[in-house]
């Protein structure tokens, strides 16, 4: 993971995610504290899920899901100051995010996706379209996004993309790709 975070940060991500569902809080808290020492300013990090774990570990910010906090008890805990995301999956919850004081709301999954064991319904290109109607805040678009497809989602309406699986093999070569194809 750090040897990864450190060759997305050298190709130019200036944004990245912890997300761990399985480790307990005490190894989340050692490795994003790692995270957070290795990187340094270079890269603003997010925490997924966890208000507690995003403030001790000195994150730039929160991204919270359906079933997680509410974005307004995550935003009681993180403070004004850093950064709030909120995953949707559908019209009406991302109607429902935009009213919160979340600083980006994230829409997916826009394709099909291995990196979650129960994936919601595929929004589709469609889908990121109609969730740019729908708020003017920053839309992060998750879910199946590679190299090939990325271009495609920002004409959609995205204003980044989420990326997981198309980044695990070479990732700083990955990364360099990506940002030329969305460049």
């Amino acid at each position: 993971m750090f040897a990864a975070a450190a060759e997305l940060a050298a190709a130019g991500c200036t944004l990245l995610q912890y997300r761990n569902k399985s480790g307990s809080a005490r190894q989340m808290l050692d490795q994003a504290r790692d995270l957070r020492a290795r990187l340094g300013a270079s890269v603003k990090l997010i925490m997924n899920d966890r208000a507690d774990l995003c403030l001790a570990a000195g994150f730039d910010g929160l991204h919270v899901g359906q079933d997680d906090l509410s974005p307004e008890s995550a935003r009681k805990i993180i403070g004004p100051a850093r950064w709030l995301g909120v995953s949707t999956h559908n019209p009406e919850q991302l109607a429902e995010a935009d009213r919160t004081s979340a600083d980006y709301l994230a829409i997916g999954p826009v394709f099909g996706t291995t990196s979650k064991a129960n994936p919601d319904p595929v929004v589709g290109l469609a889908g990121v379209r109609r969730a740019r109607e729908l708020t003017r805040k920053p839309l992060v678009a998750i879910g199946g996004i590679t190299r090939a497809n990325a271009r495609s989602v920002i004409e959609a309406g995205a204003d980044a993309v989420a990326v997981i699986s198309d980044l695990l093999r070479d990732p700083r070569k990955s990364a360099e790709e990506f940002l030329r194809a969305l460049g």
